[in-house]
């Protein structure tokens, strides 16, 4: 169960690096971070991590992209909208996603050498 006490934009902005790394349990040659973790952990949110990590392999546009960003946006009604750029504004991937429980409006991160971790660490 998700504890969303200690999840806010402010809690993380204390994540600059990483001394853990975490192998994603379907998709084994992505990592993601300590801050990647606590994302999925606090905000109940390891569904967010498997859609930038299947997307790696069922999404050419996106695996074809060596730096990507994604960001979440949340909307008042609940619903969301996934989307993924090669860092210059430019989308290869957007997913409209029917609920959204996500407890921030949004939030970014980043995915690079197979590794998805949040702004502040890379």
């Amino acid at each position: 169960m998700a504890t969303t006490q200690s999840f806010s934009k402010a809690a993380l902005r204390q994540f600059t690096g990483t001394t853990t790394w975490y192998r994603h349990g379907l998709i084994r040659d992505v990592l993601f971070t300590e801050g990647a973790q606590h994302v999925a952990e606090a905000a109940g949110a390891f569904w967010l991590l498997d859609e930038i990590a299947f997307a790696q392999h069922y999404e050419r546009p996106v695996a074809a992209e060596s730096f990507q960003h994604w960001e979440l946006q949340v909307n008042p009604d609940h619903t969301a909208l996934l989307t993924c750029d090669d860092g210059n504004g430019r989308v290869v991937f957007s997913k409209s996603i029917p609920y959204s429980d996500f407890p921030l409006d949004e939030i970014s991160l980043y995915f690079t050498n197979h590794v998805i971790l949040l702004p502040s660490e890379y």
